[in-house]
């Protein structure tokens, strides 16, 4: 019996301590990208890839989701005004990005992009649109003293741990997750315009949860769309745009 407790909890300081969320939760490819995308360049280093455009009326930073890379997200580009600049950020891990995914690495380099947007065009709005689990870091920007002009969230969640509930049992939730982004508190304090796109067959973040976040944000308009969680960019599903 001690024998049997001793591995049980062996098992779970081990599902704690090893780098299973890092398996399970990020999906980074690192192909060369070959499409029409320019690279986004900070202090010599990628950080992303661009549709840039002259005089742009705004600019958007794009936040993806946890599969893929920056340069993936050519499909993205014609939901935006065709009269704003895009800007796609590559997650440390990503692509030819050095770095190891994780909460920290994403918030960090969300707000050093964004930061580097309000340099470089201080006198146009500066918006961020966030894609699954690139809500999360989003969301953080929030509790910036220069925030968003306007966020829009494509198919996100209200807080990580909830979304996976769904598909694990809640003590593996616990053990695995460290990234627990919560978008209902980061978002608590933000004033500004919110749109959030919840799509109904979602089974990977359930239209639940997208249903949740715009509940408890103010300034939230919310739109349910058809179809899957990557089936958004289809058939002008959604329309990004400021104002």
């Amino acid at each position: 019996m001690v024998l049997t407790l001793l591995v049980f909890v062996a098992l779970l300081v081990a599902l704690r301590y090893l780098p299973l969320e890092r398996i399970l939760l990020f999906y980074p490819s690192h192909h060369s990208p070959n499409n029409s995308l320019t690279p986004w360049v900070k202090n010599g280093e990628i950080i992303g890839y661009a549709r840039k455009i002259e005089s742009p009326k705004n600019v958007w930073l794009m936040l993806h989701g946890n599969a893929g890379q920056a340069s993936d997200r050519l499909y993205a580009v014609p939901c935006f005004s065709s009269d704003d600049s895009v800007f796609i950020l590559e997650y440390p891990g990503y692509g030819d990005r050095n770095g190891i995914p994780s909460k920290e690495t994403f918030n960090r380099a969300a707000q050093e992009a964004y930061l580097f947007l309000k340099e470089t065009y201080p006198h146009l709005p500066v918006c961020v649109v966030a894609e699954s689990i690139g809500s999360g870091p989003a969301s953080s920007l929030a509790g910036l003293a220069q925030k968003p002009d306007k966020f829009v969230f494509i198919v996100p969640f209200d807080k990580l741990s909830s979304v996976g509930a769904d598909h694990f049992p809640s003590i593996l939730v616990y053990l695995i997750l460290r990234s627990n982004w919560d978008n209902i508190t980061a978002l608590s304090n933000y004033k500004g315009p919110i749109d959030i796109f919840g799509a109904e067959a979602d089974t990977i973040i359930p239209v639940r949860h997208a249903k949740a976040l715009g509940a408890a944000l103010p300034t939230a308009k919310l739109t349910i769309i058809e179809g899957g969680h990557n089936d958004w960019s289809f058939e002008g599903r959604v329309q990004i745009r400021n104002p």
